[in-house]
């Protein structure tokens, strides 16, 4: 029988977060009798999560099916999770995030009642207590904020925490663009690509789930090249496009240049000063850096490594 739902994970190297994900999909609250489905998808090509997966699945009362992509990247792992994949829905969990008990019968009841191709939810993040600095800002990093209440909207986030009616996805074998496995990005492609298709987005601002960042992320080093790296996106998104949008990369590329000038003048004086929020402005000035030099020698690569 098809399930319902498709729960994916894809994991690399995190055995404390895979399990706290995994868990929390085994354990959600079904009163409506829906058939779940959970796939972990091991992109280590070592398949060090085998034996977690495997354990945790035994007394299972859904489907676990593991998936080891050998070939590291972030959309090769999430390709390999649709493969496998039979239900008629998709959720996509990732591995440092935690999922309350009723998050799948929050997103489908959204998903239902707008008819929505497409549903995302918030992100919250949980910070340890021993992060002192800048933790405002870092809370506000890893965590996804939208409207106060559900509804449909008419922009996307990312794939974490998402619902997706798989009859909406493109009909190729290769769903996210296998040119964004090192960078990331590769949702914002395929979401790109469903709006301008008319796909209708939706907002369930119930089905949150938390997010543990790991305590390498915490820091300045990492989400200002993750920020420069976001930055990157609607240039490069141009670029990409067929043929390239010039007109579009021209328009951001100076968008991005106003950004870094005001934005970076504004994070310089607070600074200087210590002002509370002087991480969150430096955060901006990066990202309008970011539209500026989007290609080339500029590509960060942030997948593959467990960090």
């Amino acid at each position: 029988m098809t399930p319902d739902i498709s729960v994916i994970i894809p994991t690399f190297r995190r055995p404390e977060g895979l399990h706290r994900a995994v868990t929390s999909i085994l354990a959600q609250a079904n009163p409506c009798g829906l058939t779940i489905e959970l796939v972990v998808v091991d992109n280590d090509p070592e398949g060090s999560a085998r034996d977690a997966v495997e354990t945790l699945s035994r007394d299972a009362a859904m489907p676990v099916h593991y998936v080891h992509a050998r070939d590291p990247g972030v959309a090769n792992a999430r390709n390999a999770g649709l493969a496998k994949a039979t239900g008629e829905f998709i959720a996509f969990l990732d591995d440092d995030e935690e999922a309350p008990a009723a998050w799948l019968c929050e997103m489908l009841g959204e998903q239902r009642f707008h008819e929505a191709d497409v549903v995302f939810g918030p992100v919250l993040a949980r910070l340890p207590d021993d992060i002192r600095a800048h933790r405002a800002y870092y809370a506000e990093f890893f965590s996804r904020e939208g409207p106060e209440e559900s509804g449909v909207i008419d922009h996307y986030y990312g794939c974490g925490n998402s619902l997706v009616r798989r009859a909406a996805l493109p009909d190729r074998d290769e769903v996210f663009s296998a040119s964004r496995n090192d960078i990331g990005g590769e949702d914002d492609l395929l979401f790109a690509e469903l709006k301008a298709n008319g796909a209708r987005f939706a907002w369930c601002a119930e089905a949150f789930v938390w997010e543990d960042p790991l305590m390498s992320r915490t820091r300045l080093g990492y989400t200002l090249r993750r920020a420069f790296a976001y930055g990157q996106g609607p240039s490069a998104a141009c670029a990409a496009a067929s043929p390239a949008n010039l007109a579009g990369i021209v328009y951001w590329m100076m968008i991005g240049a106003g950004q870094f000038a005001v934005f970076g003048s504004l994070a310089l004086v607070l600074w200087l000063t210590r002002a509370p929020h002087r991480a969150r402005m430096l955060d901006k000035a990066i990202r309008g850096l970011g539209k500026l030099l989007w290609g080339g020698p500029f590509k960060l690569r942030f997948y593959g490594a467990a960090a």
